[in-house]
């Protein structure tokens, strides 16, 4: 089993920076690609950031220029630096991650965070 627990969400006022962490833990033996996801009220959930191991990084349009996902493997953490917030950013934040839990199991396994409200006030 891996657990995600995201952090670092909250409310900022239009134009503010947040910073969300998102620590993975349990039987772990690689993580994969890692994102960021976020979901609007009335909204379908829609990536916002993605990173894979070997360093790519792909963003979403709304928040390109905006936005940074970095990701610390030694420490199982993955990062989204959230800049120039506005409040079509508001939405729970989610983090995701394909991940290879046993060594004999070569299969990827999708684990999701429970979320972090982000919150840009108008």
């Amino acid at each position: 089993q891996v657990q995600l627990v995201e952090s670092g969400g909250g409310l900022v006022q239009p134009g503010g920076s947040l910073r969300l962490s998102c620590v993975a833990s349990g039987t772990i033996v690689i993580i994969n690609t890692m994102g960021w996801y976020r979901q609007a009220p009335g909204k379908e959930r829609e990536l916002v950031a993605s990173a894979t191991r070997g360093g790519s990084a792909n963003y979403a349009d709304s928040v390109k220029g905006r936005f940074t996902i970095s990701r610390d493997d030694a420490k199982n953490t993955l990062y989204l630096q959230m800049n120039s917030l506005s409040p079509e950013d508001t939405a729970v934040y989610y983090c995701n991650a394909l991940v290879r839990t046993a060594y004999t199991d070569y299969r990827q396994y999708n684990y999701w965070g429970q979320g972090t409200q982000v919150t840009v006030s108008s």
